[in-house]
Formats: structure tokens, C-alpha cells, sequence
């Protein structure tokens, strides 16, 4: 089963238990989907999807930070409650050893020295971990392991 098709059963699945919250978070991944799929007229992949789901993810991070700043919690509670429906639908994430084993073959692999290689490293990188690890994170990493 896609993810796509994942995706349309859970909506089902929540009008039939009657789970708002659920159902409008599904409804709202499901549209962003629809309007990707419109604008460059392609048919969405499950790497897409998961690209979505993560943009959808770190937008609502960042309005739980701003509720957070402005003391409105109940705002900020729906928001992590979005949060947490949405990365249901990410793949599992990679432990910091796995992230450091990938930075090092990726390094291997290009034979990447200095900060100047970071752009073609990230490159190589961002397709491998993509969804799976916080690419700031990432960046982060590569940055100290090219400075040394």
C-alpha cells in the first residue's frame, strides 16, 4: 500500500470514528498533496509525500514556537496534536550514530575537504536522509566534521 493510499484510508477511518482533529489534519496533508499535484501536474511518489509531510511538520514547529512566545497554549497544543498526526506518516527517523555513519560515507564517498565542499556534501545527503533526520541537524554535523 502507498503512502498516497495510506493516507485516504486513515481519512476514512477517522469520518467513521467521528475524529475531527484527526480527520481536518488528514484533510489539510491531503490538500497541500492535491495542490502539489496540480501545480506541476505530476503525480505525487512517496518520497514527495514525505517532502510535504515534513514542510507541513517544521510549519507547525514554528507556530508552536510563536503561540509558545505569545502565551496562547491552547494554540500551541493544536498545533503539537497536528504535529504528531502528521509524523505518523514520516519514515522512521535515524538515530545520531546512523546520521554520523551516513555524514562519513558521504564525505568518503566525495571526498569532501573544507568548508567549500558543504553545498556538494549537503547535496548528496539531503537525498539520503531526507524525512528521516532533521536536516539542520545534519548541517550542523557536516559543518563541524569539514572545519576539522
Amino acid at each position: 500500500m502507498s503512502l498516497k493510499e495510506r493516507i485516504a484510508e486513515d481519512m476514512k477511518a477517522a469520518m467513521r470514528a467521528k475524529e475531527s482533529a484527526r480527520l481536518g489534519t488528514i484533510r489539510l496533508l491531503m490538500a497541500a498533496m492535491k495542490q502539489k499535484e496540480v501545480d506541476e501536474r505530476i503525480t505525487l511518489d512517496d518520497a514527495a509525500i514525505v517532502a510535504i509531510t515534513d514542510k507541513l511538520i517544521k510549519q507547525r514547529r514554528d507556530s508552536v514556537s510563536q503561540y509558545d512566545a505569545a502565551g496562547r497554549q491552547d494554540l500551541a497544543d493544536a498545533e503539537r496534536a497536528e504535529i504528531d498526526i502528521l509524523t505518523a506518516y514520516m519514515p522512521a527517523a535515524l538515530t545520531e550514530a546512523e546520521v554520523d555513519a551516513a555524514i562519513a560515507a558521504a564525505i568518503a564517498d566525495t571526498g569532501a575537504s573544507g568548508p567549500a565542499a558543504m553545498g556538494k556534501l549537503m547535496g548528496a545527503l539531503k537525498a539520503q536522509l531526507a524525512g528521516r533526520a532533521d536536516m539542520t541537524v545534519v548541517s550542523a554535523k557536516v559543518k563541524a566534521a569539514l572545519a576539522q
